[in-house]
């Protein structure tokens, strides 16, 4: 297990990289047939014929393997992670089979609480790139971390 990361531990600024993760027809397939079971996300014909020309993964399996990703790179250590809120949420390019997405995840704001003052919240900028660059998905992040014990 490795060491706690404490909110007095960061500062903005701070880039993490994730990934990378391939995208597979089959997973796109069977995260869609269970949550988002849109044509687009789960018929190969009819997809080729829609106007992506192709299957696509549901935004929310790209929110979800981003997740995956960031509880398994674990950046905070053995900090539980305790999101309060994602804003500006844009799923900006379908994402495809064969698809390799990367991530970076940026500090951007810390801010200690003053009615808490053993937690505070960090604000992160999540973007998500395909193998092209291209941005695929980006967040802005709002977590609750715990602040160093005094």
């Amino acid at each position: 297990m490795s060491k706690s990361v404490f909110l007095d531990d960061l500062q903005v600024g701070q880039i993490w990289h994730g990934g990378p993760i391939e995208m597979t027809e089959a997973d796109i397939i069977r995260f869609a047939s269970e949550y988002d079971p849109q044509p687009m996300h789960i018929d190969t014909a009819t997809a080729a014929s829609g106007r992506f020309g192709g299957i696509i993964a549901s935004g929310w399996h790209v929110a979800a393997v981003v997740m995956r990703d960031f509880v398994e790179t674990a950046p905070f250590g053995d900090t539980p992670l305790l999101g309060l809120k994602i804003d500006d949420l844009q799923w900006r390019l379908a994402v495809r089979p064969g698809d390799v997405l990367h991530i970076t995840r940026e500090i951007v704001d810390i801010a200690r609480s003053k009615s808490k003052p053993d937690r505070g919240v960090l604000t992160m900028r999540m973007t998500v790139t395909n193998q092209d660059d291209a941005v695929v998905m980006s967040f802005i992040n709002l977590m609750q971390m715990p602040a160093r014990p005094q």
